[in-house]
């Protein structure tokens, strides 16, 4: 389960009279409770969960890891006898839960990082039947993987339409949490439309304070008529412990991810060519707006789409393909959320006028250059400006095994954020401050960790 960590990634009548009759109303409202729910005597989300659990299966993965056994190994000076190295394997267990989608051809839904960099996928089913699954396919920046496993007589759950939930509604969480086997939570819709809290790079979360914890990733939030309404995704947890406040990705987002993972293995998405920023009150009163809302074009990349079509620095948009605009993210995400290709309708507002604009998603430009060309240290390295978990920088997308840099700690997958303490997003930009000096200090970010290292 994810958590995000604040100081830095269900029948409505049913609930509603279990709660009087827990605080002593029973004889006020005796003679308006139901005689039978779905047959049984007292109200009960029991009929729902009876239908729906068995589409809910438990994760676990097996991951290898390759150890030295012999601990002078660890020290350079011993391993330049090249002595053969003793290994020995390790397993780690991983658990969480997933989602069937599709009974007839076996598909699991479930979040990318309840399977991500596992070696064996083992799936266990409501009545105990275990299978070795295969990955279709994974989209890290959504957290959303497709799995599939050789099984019949699955029961799947039918999906609902995400875009019509409102606050308040009743859900109902199932998953697997702590390992403990199927479990079900209920509680209500806390919120829609999360965005921006650095748990993945495509948010569009449904907050809910149905208890979500380690284990319910990939599992399933369902209404009150027993359909997908949501991936249990994660859990705000300032303290490690569930607060109330968990998070899915929800059905229509997950849905349209799992079309492009099965189709493609992969979500191939593209790039408009454009920098975006919330309107401030500050902003609204430059730009002299009537309503706040919308974002703000900060920047059009040249020679993407949306210089093409016509967009500018300083254009207020409003609506993205009949969308109104509340703030950048939510425009990251629709964008995100189509393929090369795909037409995209936007409302702008330009000098007080209302404009209407349309452009083509194209593909992402990356500028892929060799790290010698740049500083002499950096032989061996393949680098590229892209924007990597939304961060802007130098993206390492190799190096050489044996390469100084490799020695010195840089590693395929780290971002530069500076160099030498100047903040570099572009290659041109980390080519001008390299040339000036011998020796190279880069801030590096790995994940979720930040550090030094030095070339020289």
């Amino acid at each position: 389960m994810r958590r995000a960590v604040v100081n830095k990634k269900y029948g409505v009548s049913a609930l509603f009279w279990v709660l009087l009759l827990g605080l002593g109303f029973i004889q006020t409202v005796a003679a308006t409770l139901p005689l039978t729910v779905a047959g049984e005597s007292l109200p009960s989300l029991a009929p729902i969960l009876d239908k729906s659990m068995p589409a809910v299966v438990n994760i676990s993965t097996l991951k290898n890891i390759r150890v030295n056994d012999n601990p002078l190994m660890q020290d350079p000076f011993f391993r330049r006898f090249n002595q053969p190295r003793q290994r020995q394997r390790q397993q780690n267990n991983s658990l969480g839960s997933g989602v069937i989608i599709d009974s007839q051809l076996g598909l699991v839904l479930t979040n990318n990082h309840v399977i991500d960099k596992a070696d064996e996928i083992l799936v266990t089913l409501s009545d105990k039947r275990q299978f070795k699954a295969k990955l279709i396919g994974k989209d890290p920046e959504a957290d959303v993987a497709v799995i599939q496993i050789p099984a019949d007589n699955l029961v799947e759950l039918p999906v609902a339409d995400s875009s019509r939930l409102r606050v308040g509604d009743f859900v109902i969480a199932i998953g697997n949490p702590f390992g403990l086997g199927q479990t079900a939570t209920s509680g209500i819709v806390s919120a829609l439309g999360r965005t921006g809290l650095g748990i993945e790079g495509y948010e569009d979360f449904i907050q809910t304070d149905a208890s979500i914890n380690p284990g319910n990733s990939g599992g399933a939030l369902i209404n009150l008529k027993g359909e997908l309404i949501g991936i249990n995704t994660a859990i705000l947890a300032p303290n490690g412990g569930n607060v109330g406040i968990g998070f899915a990705i929800p059905s229509n987002m997950a849905m349209t991810l799992k079309n492009s993972l099965v189709q493609y293995g992969e979500v191939r998405r593209g790039l408009l060519g454009i920098s975006t920023q919330d309107l401030t009150p500050d902003l609204v009163k430059a730009f002299e707006l009537a309503e706040n809302y919308g974002a703000v074009i900060s920047r059009v990349q040249a020679g993407s789409s949306a210089e093409r079509a016509g967009l500018e620095a300083g254009d207020i948009i409003r609506l993205v393909n009949n969308l109104k605009i509340k703030n950048s993210h939510q425009i990251r995400n629709i964008i995100g959320l189509l393929q090369i290709g795909d037409q995209v309708d936007i409302a702008i507002l330009r000098n007080g006028r209302l404009q209407n604009i349309k452009a083509i998603v194209g593909k992402p430009v990356s500028l892929v250059t060799k790290g010698q060309s740049i500083h002499k240290t950096l032989t061996g390295v393949v680098l590229s400006a892209v924007q990597k978990d939304r961060v802007p920088g130098i993206l390492v997308n190799q190096v050489d095994s044996g390469s100084y840099a490799w020695n010195a700690g840089l590693r395929p997958g780290d971002i530069i954020l500076s160099v030498n303490r100047y903040r570099v997003q572009t290659l041109p930009d980390f080519k001008k401050v390299a040339m000036s000096s011998n020796r190279l200090l880069l801030n590096i970010q790995r994940g979720r960790d930040a550090f030094f290292i030095v070339l020289q």
